[in-house]
């Protein structure tokens, strides 16, 4: 049954949005002829708006659907995604400044850019484009999750071509305000999004333990085995390891990919970025609230609730947050909460197709098929690149069964974790050879891809170590792999022939 009341309250929300995103093209004018305007805000944002940017770029829709679903499903192992985003910020506290500075001084609007200016060798540099585009990709289409669900809850039919026509009209919207106002209008719309996904983990984590009595009630009512990590068996590790690998990855992985450069690099200097990365951490404490949803939807007892069983069975765990919200708001609350979700998934995805557009833009049509392109059709370039990435998204959401979407966004931290030697370790030492990363890329890459693909799509894999089982995250394996595959060819290539003198960057260029 249509829900009118929640369906009306999401569409003036969302037209208000795509207003703004309009908008967001005379805020802060500048030159969006230029790339770095048009991508990177022309690196003005200040603290608060680059809180909100980065923080609305890294909290997707699928984080808001997907950690409480797995808390609902799994249990506390989902639970990982909290610490994770605590363990990241001091990695960015140390090391992105340091990028942000070398970037600034250089012009550098991608890590690929960092890379190929430090080592002189456009191919690695293409490694680590291509890394992060192929990463991202079906992060993109994975937003659209967030949407499809709550459209799907509000009763608005998502089969067939008529289900698809909400996505498709989302994303016209996304594509024609991320053409015309670039980083802005992501960056405006964030505040937005952010205020609202607050309002609603607030309204969440108050209303709903004092209706079930307090949240003793709500732990009482979680089975035992979801509330804490299963005790490992004899000779194994167990779940423990495993929490602790897909957070320490998950903590590396992050803020290499090119969504989230974008974020860092559009800030106005490196105190910016610091000061964000003591200051992001509040979203890791509505990230907490916001898993204990998932422990709020099984007390509640959604999915035993007749009206909802169409829901659970289109999309099982996914529709968790969204029937609980039915089940204990009125209509028009709901209609707010569904907007922040939906929104939550265009301020990112929004994001994405930028920072994929300056990728593909700068280091692979100016480096390889257009390298006298003048600085206007370099930015129009972007700007079409956008939209083809944008419509690609929604092909591959459309078209791929969703189950297989999930799986192909799993191997994007294998994927891009590959590129911490030549980008993160890259802003501290020049002791490794570009040629040397290469071979070291192509080894990680490779095997990570391998062992996903061996392992059924799931990313911890049972490692044998001294008769001991070590279930571990894939990402970490293969980039230990890749590391130590780089090290060891780079003693024999810097002896023969180093690449150190290709550098165009100074060690001042980093303070």
């Amino acid at each position: 049954m249509l829900n009118t009341t929640a369906l009306g309250v999401f569409v003036i929300l969302f037209a208000l949005i795509t207003l703004l995103g309009f908008f967001a093209a005379r805020w802060r004018r500048g030159d969006l002829d230029l790339l770095h305007e048009w991508g990177l805000g022309g690196r003005r944002f200040g603290t608060i708006v680059s809180w909100f940017l980065i923080g609305g770029d890294l909290y997707t829709a699928y984080t808001f659907i997907a950690v409480p679903a797995l808390m609902f499903g799994a249990g506390a192992i989902g639970f990982f995604a909290v610490p994770y985003t605590i363990m990241v910020y001091p990695i960015l506290y140390i090391a992105f400044p340091r990028l942000w500075s070398v970037s600034h001084r250089h012009g550098y609007i991608t890590s690929a850019d960092f890379v190929r200016g430090r080592y002189g060798n456009r191919w690695l540099a293409l490694a680590v484009a291509f890394t992060g585009i192929l990463a991202t990709m079906p992060y993109i289409a994975l937003q659209l999750v967030g949407i499809q669900v709550v459209i799907g809850a509000m009763g608005v039919e998502t089969g067939g071509l008529s289900g698809d026509l909400p996505l498709i009209i989302a994303f016209v919207i996304l594509a024609a305000f991320t053409y015309t106002s670039g980083l802005r209008a992501p960056a405006m719309i964030a505040v937005v999004k952010d205020l609202l996904i607050y309002i609603t983990v607030f309204a969440a984590i108050v209303a709903v333990p004092i209706h079930l009595g307090g949240y003793d009630k709500v732990f009482a009512a979680v089975p035992a085995p979801k509330l804490l990590l299963a005790p490992p068996p004899a000779g194994s590790f167990g779940t423990f390891s495993a929490y602790a690998t897909l957070a320490l990855g998950s903590a590396f992985a992050l803020f290499l990919y090119p969504h989230s450069i974008t974020g860092i690099l559009s800030s106005s200097s490196g105190r910016v970025v610091r000061r964000n990365a003591a200051l992001l951490p509040a979203y890791s404490l509505m990230l907490g609230l916001l898993a204990l949803v998932g422990f709020m939807a099984i007390a509640v007892g959604v999915q035993k609730m007749p009206e909802f069983a169409h829901g659970f069975k289109t999309y099982q765990n996914n529709f968790a947050v969204p029937a609980l919200f039915m089940a204990m708001f009125p209509n028009w609350f709901v209609g707010v909460a569904f907007a922040a979700i939906a929104i939550g998934a265009l301020v990112p995805a929004a994001i994405m197709s930028i920072a994929t557009a300056n990728t593909f833009t700068r280091n692979i049509y100016r480096e390889f098929i257009n390298p006298a392109c003048s600085d206007a059709r370099e930015s129009q370039m972007a700007k079409v690149v956008s939209l083809v990435i944008k419509a690609g998204a929604l092909l591959f959401i459309i078209y791929l069964p969703l189950r297989y979407a999930i799986w192909l966004q799993l191997l994007g931290g294998v994927w891009i974790i590959q590129t911490v030697p030549s980008v993160l370790f890259s802003l501290y030492t020049r002791f490794f050879n570009g040629w040397a990363l290469l071979i070291g890329w192509v080894c990680g890459f490779a095997l990570g891809t391998e062992m996903v693909v061996n392992n059924g799509f799931m990313p911890v894999y049972p490692l044998h170590i001294a008769g001991t089982v070590f279930p571990c995250y894939i990402a970490l394996i293969a980039v230990v792999v890749n590391i130590v595959v780089s090290f060891i060819v780079s003693l024999p290539l810097n002896a023969v022939a180093s690449d150190r003198s290709a550098d165009l960057t100074a060690a001042e260029d980093y303070a």
